[in-house]
């Protein structure tokens, strides 16, 4: 009898998730998620993975185990699960974009955009002993940029182009992971990705003479994305004891073909607005095939967590791009990234002194962006901070803070016309972690 209510309340904790999942991305359609030039093309600016404790130190955390954190990097972890808990995870975030950019005539332009959304809802259960399962929802990318663009047309005159974009991709991860044997674990996850991106422009022509007017003609472009695919993810912990543990982890994304289904539509508002173009047809957009590999190392007060990430991006992605304001081509590359960071709890076991009981943490992350800009390659990288705020003495229960400051490409010419955009960020997150042996899923011992 004890065992089917456990099991009634776990489902009605599903259902209530997924009513909230659902009422979120509702709130969010309406929203912008980012402002970076860089999401003017593909499935937009790419989101970083995984809880904010993880996000915290550099974004590493593959081989991550934890009875406290939900890990959403390797669905191997789940197996940790302890019998009779329920963890539950819902993390915020805000971001400061700032952009700068030399022009090709040496004037510098400058602007900065304020970000404010949701970064992750998870929930972590048992299934039975050493097999556990988690439902989470994120982010993937969104896309929001405004940009400017004038060219001279010969015999014409001035040609001023304005585009705009706005958009979301969502997923979804169900999960389980299973320990197979002592300090070994296997898991396996489906992802579903939703979303819709609207990408558009408008060109005004004006005559050199001053006499006379041309229709301007708006360009409307709507990508539609319902996709799924597969991640599987390995744990192993060759040293486990009282005073340290070392975890191996290993994750391979399947990628696949998204298919986006896009809808391009041209009106040419004259005297009666006109539309000149019109069709619908399958993008051929490829997620890349990932491969992460992840180290982590924890004793009673120290850990330490260091991941390497290889995404196939141009091997998948259909060679030629897409050209670009300026003439300059935008293609897809492989990359990799190297994600390091460090997490200290000075005492948590200290009755006196609550700030001994935080948890205090530090990283980086390096790499390269995946897509290139006349051939240019895009260097990016990140330092967090942040740290983990006990609810309650002896339990797992938390609010986590954190901090990131980042910086994406270089001010640097790319063509006669375009220069590259610098952009730089500071996010503020926070998040909370509920964990059920605490106080929060307790059945009262007496009705």
């Amino acid at each position: 009898m004890l065992k089917s209510n456990r099991y009634w309340r776990i489902l009605g904790l599903l259902a209530s998730c997924l009513i909230a999942f659902v009422t979120e991305v509702e709130a969010q359609e309406s929203s912008i998620n980012t402002f970076s030039p860089y999401s003017m093309y593909g499935l937009g600016e790419i989101h970083t993975p995984g809880t904010l404790p993880q996000r915290s130190m550099g974004g590493a955390g593959v081989a991550l185990r934890s009875l406290s954190t939900i890990n959403l990097l390797n669905p191997a972890s789940y197996s940790v699960a302890l019998p009779r808990s329920v963890l539950f995870n819902f993390g915020l975030e805000g971001m400061n974009n700032y952009l700068s950019q030399t022009q090709p005539d040496g004037s510098a332009k400058k602007s900065s955009y304020c970000t404010f959304n949701f970064h992750d809802i998870a929930l972590q259960v048992p299934i039975t002993k050493h097999l556990g399962a988690a439902l989470s929802l994120i982010p993937y990318s969104s896309v929001g940029y405004r940009n400017y663009h004038r060219e001279t047309i010969a015999d014409v005159g001035l040609a001023e182009y304005d585009y705009s974009g706005e958009g979301d991709v969502t997923e979804v991860k169900l999960g389980v992971g299973w320990e197979i044997f002592k300090n070994f674990s296997i898991g396996v996850a489906g992802i579903y990705y939703w979303g819709d991106i609207d990408r558009n422009y408008t060109m005004k022509l004006f005559p050199y003479t001053g006499i006379g007017t041309y229709p301007s003609t708006v360009g409307l472009m709507n990508y539609s994305i319902s996709r799924f695919k597969a991640q599987f993810g390995l744990q192993y912990s060759p040293i486990m004891d009282k005073k340290r543990l070392l975890t191996l982890g290993v994750v391979y994304d399947m990628g696949g073909d998204m298919k986006p289904l896009v809808s391009n539509s041209i009106v040419v508002n004259g005297t009666l607005p006109t539309q000149a173009h019109n069709n619908v047809n399958h993008l051929p957009l490829v997620l890349p095939h990932q491969l992460s590999g992840g180290v982590y190392y924890e004793t009673i007060h120290f850990a330490v967590a260091v991941d390497a990430v290889y995404q196939r991006w141009g091997s998948s992605n259909p060679d030629g791009g897409e050209i670009a304001t300026g003439g300059y081509r935008v293609e897809y590359c492989n990359t990799a990234i190297l994600k390091a960071g460090v997490e200290w709890t000075p005492n948590r076991n200290d009755v006196r002194n609550f700030l001994k009981r935080w948890h205090y943490r530090a990283g980086f992350n390096y790499g390269f962006y995946h897509q290139t800009f006349g051939g240019e390659r895009v260097p990016q990288y990140a330092v967090t901070l942040g740290f983990g705020i006990p609810v309650k003495f002896g339990g797992f229960s938390s609010v986590d803070v954190g901090f990131e400051y980042g910086c994406r490409g270089k001010d640097k010419l790319i063509s006669e016309q375009v220069s590259m955009v610098k952009q730089q960020y500071f996010k503020f997150a926070v998040a909370f972690s509920l964990f059920g042996d605490d106080y929060w899923f307790v059945r009262p011992k007496y009705d």
